[in-house]
């Protein structure tokens, strides 16, 4: 993908933009939203963008993909990009947008590192750009086109459910009376809200039911943000959102779904905190099609009673024939519950077959954990796959 010329300069100057890359992307986003506020009105998470999460994921991305194209450059990391693509579809990205983070990245770049950047060392990072900007939005067209077109559409709350102090569950249905898509498990929505100033601000949530119900299921946790502020969305969804009310809705997008076929795969289902949404849903999917290999449900909380949709990962995992629940709490576990542990996801005591699939969500540190885990037990790390809620800081934080 990179010419050889431009490899050479990638690779030798990859550790001065890497090394600079944080203030590269802190001064993008600034200029972005100079020329176009409404992006982070309407567009983009204002709490991250406060924190500094999506600086660090943008960095990270690029990053690792300029220097997948130096160590492999006759390849591109697909995974990645459809991680990137199905997140940016869901939030309805267009093809001319890329031109606009081009105008203003490049800026950014020859503002931070001056006349360092020569005319050869910018075409040479065009070759970069472009090449991911441009596989993204094919893979995004083609997402599109699978749903019939982006854009949001209008549901009505028919349903909320308290699951825990923090965690709210939302049933809807199309407010057009019109039919109700399926997706797969695992999967996401983006949802749209105006919040008190005006802002139309866009969270994703995992749908928690088993596809084929005639009715949208996500749950959200309500966001403390103990010394950052607390999160927008899901304290107005909490706080504002009732039976009768209307919300957006994206189509369902996510890569992290259950692979076709392999009715007797082993599994392994890991999550902590609200990550159990994706993985109730991929367990009421098992239940549904009579998956009749093993299935290993893990889950970490804090204490039974913040265990969101408890009852639902009890219940269908004993609709499956060879499934087991290992459930780790770092307060209140009951002892009398031979699936309840006390403390932190310990698989260490747990026996994982060979062949094993992995679906992680939760906590990076969590993951983390569970995938340095899984490959000690001799999981191969292809076959581990994750979802990250917000940010993806995984590969900020290589290395």
């Amino acid at each position: 993908m990179l010419s050889e010329q431009s490899a050479a300069t990638v690779r030798a100057t990859l550790p001065v933009v890497a090394g600079a890359i944080g203030e590269i992307t802190e001064r993008f986003y600034a200029g972005l939203f100079a020329a176009r506020p409404e992006l982070l009105r309407d567009l983009f998470n204002r709490g991250n963008q406060a924190a500094g999460t999506q600086r660090q994921a943008l960095a990270g991305s690029i990053a690792a993909f300029a220097t997948y194209l130096v160590d492999h450059p006759d390849e591109r990391p697909d995974a990645m990009l459809a991680r990137i693509a199905h997140k940016h579809a869901s939030l309805g990205v267009t093809a001319e947008q890329y031109a606009l983070v081009h105008e203003h990245l490049f800026a950014a770049i020859a503002e931070v590192l001056g006349e360092a950047v020569t005319p050869e060392v910018a075409a040479a990072w065009d070759e970069v750009y472009w090449p991911m900007a441009n596989a993204l939005v094919a893979i995004e067209k083609r997402l599109y086109e699978e749903r019939g077109g982006g854009g949001l559409r209008e549901w009505e709350v028919v349903g909320r459910v308290e699951e825990t102090a923090d965690v709210a569950t939302f049933r809807l249905r199309p407010a057009d009376g019109g039919p109700v898509p399926d997706f797969r498990a695992g999967q996401y929505v983006s949802v749209q809200v105006e919040l008190a100033d005006g802002a139309r601000q866009i969270r994703q949530y995992s749908l928690s039911a088993a596809p084929g119900s005639p009715l949208r299921q996500f749950s959200v946790k309500r966001v403390h943000g103990g010394a950052a502020p607390d999160g927008e969305v899901s304290n107005h969804l909490h706080a504002r959102v009732h039976v009768g009310d209307r919300l957006r809705l994206s189509a369902p997008y996510g890569d992290l779904v259950l692979g076709e076929g392999g009715a007797g795969v082993p599994l392994l289902l890991a999550s902590a905190g609200i990550g159990v949404t994706p993985m109730v849903a991929m367990l009421g999917q098992l239940a549904d099609r009579g998956h009749e290999g093993r299935v290993l449900v893990v889950h970490g909380d804090r204490s039974p009673a913040e265990h969101a949709l408890r009852a639902d990962h009890e219940a269908y995992a004993g609709k499956l024939p060879d499934a087991s629940l290992h459930f780790w709490y770092e307060t209140g576990a009951d002892d009398t519950e031979e699936s309840h542990r006390t403390g932190l996801v310990d698989l260490a005591g747990i026996a994982v077959p060979n062949g094993t699939r992995a679906y992680l969500c939760g906590p990076l540190p969590f993951m983390r954990a569970v995938r340095a885990q899984l490959i000690g037990k001799g999981v191969a790390p292809a076959d581990i796959h994750y979802e990250v809620f917000g940010p993806d800081l995984w590969l900020a934080q290589q290395g």
